[in-house]
């Protein structure tokens, strides 16, 4: 496996350090039919290269005053890989993971919290709530499980490396639980 990783990782690097050897050689132009310029569409998509003797206008980050208005931007959570139902119960090797589990906005989540919060807690288990749409209902589970954490996380990549297609689910270092 890591050496598939490695290859993977050669020949990304490869392929960037030919793009940045290209990207510094001058544009030669084969032939010209005359037409309208094609720069204002490329502009709009690299406006670094516009003048390069005045400096870049910093575009404003938006204003997060507190963690809460941080995490509420990243809301909706969706994960396309995910739904709620019976996640078959098997067997994993992955040493040193953190208990986690996965969780979203409905009603099979919620009796899921509701049932299992003091096993949670004593896993010290970290949720990731994979399919949620408002600060509101992100809070209302959290009120369901106090002193559990729960984050907005799309699962996704995290679905297909374990092969999870259901939550509610509990993944520790041995398994995968519903």
């Amino acid at each position: 496996m890591n050496c598939i990783l490695h290859a993977a990782a050669m020949g990304l690097l490869s392929s960037a350090t030919a793009a940045v050897q290209a990207a510094a050689e001058p544009l030669t132009v084969v032939e010209d039919r005359g037409g309208v310029s094609a720069l204002p569409y490329y502009q709009a998509l690299n406006p670094q290269d516009l003048d390069r003797t005045t400096p870049p206008v910093p575009t404003p980050a938006p204003r997060m005053d507190s963690a809460a208005d941080a995490e509420a931007a990243m809301l909706p959570v969706r994960s396309a890989r995910l739904s709620p139902g019976n996640e078959p119960r098997r067997v994993i090797r992955a040493p040193g993971l953190t208990p986690l589990f996965l969780v979203g906005d409905d009603d099979r989540s919620r009796a899921w919290l509701r049932q299992r919060r003091s096993a949670l807690q004593e896993l010290q288990a970290v949720g990731l709530v994979v399919n949620v749409a408002s600060p509101e209902a992100l809070a209302a589970l959290r009120r369901l499980a106090p002193g559990l954490t729960l984050a907005p996380v799309s699962a996704d990549d995290l679905a297909q490396r374990l092969g999870i297609h259901h939550y509610p689910v509990l993944v520790t270092a041995t398994g995968i639980e519903p």
